[in-house]
């Protein structure tokens, strides 16, 4: 005969075990049912998107793939096979940005675009650097990265970027290269 206590004890013991086996396959599951939410919303082929404002065409993204991750709490898509923004200016002039990969932060209106990244603008200036954010809502670029600039007054090269979309304000860390000077002739020499 066994005594009872000994029944109580086998019995609390089969209740622990099995909450215990039961919680691991609910892990399995929470883990499965988190990794289904992180999936996008979908993916897209060879897209080709389109940006207006009271009319007027702003920009024109097009890439090889799209995939969209809105169903996130932080809402954004990613571009990993690249990406080419064709946007215009006041004066309707197009200049052109490619990366060979991109984000791009919904709620924030912030791209982020990396690898090879060029900018090209319609009157010849060329940028080239390995990151560079486009904060659409304020017109802003800024990186933190090394990179290049060039145009008809500037060839120079820095650790860090921070400029209106113009390039007539900006500021950046250690700089190296040459930019075109005009000398204005001194008053006091004219007597």
């Amino acid at each position: 005969m066994v005594p009872s206590i000994f029944k109580k004890y086998i019995g609390a013991s089969t209740l622990v075990l099995s909450l215990f086996f039961s919680c691991s396959d609910s892990t399995e599951a929470v883990k499965e049912i988190q990794a289904f939410n992180t999936n996008p919303v979908g993916t897209a082929q060879n897209i080709r998107m389109v940006y207006t404002d009271s009319l007027q065409i702003q920009a024109i993204l097009t890439a090889p793939v799209h995939v969209d991750y809105s169903n996130l709490s932080f809402e954004y898509a990613e571009f990993p096979k690249g990406l080419k923004v064709v946007f215009f200016d006041d004066q309707r002039n197009e200049n052109t940005v490619t990366a060979d990969y991109g984000l791009l932060y919904n709620a924030t209106n912030l791209i982020d675009l990396r690898d090879n990244v060029v900018l090209e603008s319609s009157d010849g200036s060329l940028l080239r650097t390995d990151q560079l954010f486009w904060d659409a809502e304020n017109e802003w670029l800024f990186t933190e990265r090394p990179f290049t600039f060039e145009n008809q007054d500037y060839d120079l090269n820095a650790i860090r970027l921070d400029t209106n979309k113009e390039f007539s304000k900006f500021q950046t860390g250690k700089l190296t290269g040459t930019i075109a000077v005009s000398e204005a002739k001194d008053s006091l020499n004219t007597l």
